[in-house]
């Protein structure tokens, strides 16, 4: 497995004097999808503010490509190769889709504003709906071109890694699936995600690795080809109707297992 590209080290944060995370770890190698699952209130969403900056880490660390950015503010992760995908998907209604884009480029913009027109092009040309609605109100658009927006706006700065929060909530099936085919094409240019969600089924059929979460800590991790119905059911307590969805999604996600070796033929002589 390749080098880690993102290290959550032993990380606790939380608002107050409520703790929410209690030493959370996780590696993210470079080029992968990672999942973040856990019932409500686990900490999923707070760990990833956390690796974002927006919540402050109160002890352990966030390596970004081996170097420590745990005291960074959000601005200088962004301009470091940093993208995030918000829960909810946050656009700015008021403003135009290429306004959108345009707040979403800004550290690009202070950074080489040289860049700024051929990144702006780029994602055109990743969504041809959003330079189709590029003076349209971000506010009057669908659930499904919102979250297009969403994933622009983050792929502007030409991020290595990015954060997405929750991508299906409040999406049609329909749109949802438009999602997950346009995360996949994002990660398959070599773009290293990690990705929260609730929907159990949409989440693993994207992700490479899932670290499952209860109370604040991850209590399990590996590959998804090797998670099964039991380890889901014992730290996620998935009800039956979610966890048909889910089991088919690992059933079709499960790793092969190796050809059992028969014995050697003996070869007979007259």
């Amino acid at each position: 497995m390749s080098t880690p590209l993102l290290q959550i080290l032993d990380v606790t944060a939380g608002f107050g004097a409520t703790t929410v995370l209690h030493g959370v770890s996780i590696d993210v190698p470079e080029g992968s999808i990672a999942g973040i699952f856990g019932l409500n209130g686990a900490g999923k969403s707070v760990t990833l503010k956390t690796v974002a900056g927006v919540v402050p880490a109160r002890s352990g660390q966030v390596l970004l490509d081996g170097e420590d950015i745990t005291r960074w503010g959000p601005e200088k992760r962004v301009a470091r190769g940093m993208g995030h995908i918000p829960q909810g998907r946050q656009v700015f209604p008021e403003l135009t889709v290429e306004e959108n884009l345009r707040l979403g480029a800004y550290t690009l913009r202070r950074r080489d504003r040289s860049r700024y027109a051929a990144s702006l092009d780029a994602v055109y040309d990743r969504f041809p709906v959003l330079r189709e609605r590029r003076s349209q109100l971000a506010g009057t658009m669908s659930g499904g071109q919102q979250a297009s927006l969403c994933v622009g706006r983050a792929l502007i700065n030409q991020p290595r890694l990015v954060l997405v929060d929750e991508p299906s909530a409040g999406l049609s099936p329909v749109a949802a699936l438009e999602l997950r085919e346009v995360l996949r094409d994002v990660a398959a240019t070599g773009v290293t995600m990690v990705l929260v969600e609730q929907n159990i089924a949409f989440g693993l059929s994207l992700v490479d690795t899932a670290h499952l979460m209860q109370t604040g800590t991850v209590v399990h991790s590996s590959p998804v080809g090797d998670l099964d119905d039991a380890t889901l059911a014992t730290h996620l307590g998935i009800g039956s109707v979610l966890g048909a969805a889910t089991s088919r999604m690992l059933s079709s996600r499960a790793t092969p297992e190796p050809p059992k070796k028969g014995k050697p033929r003996v070869r007979r002589t007259a």
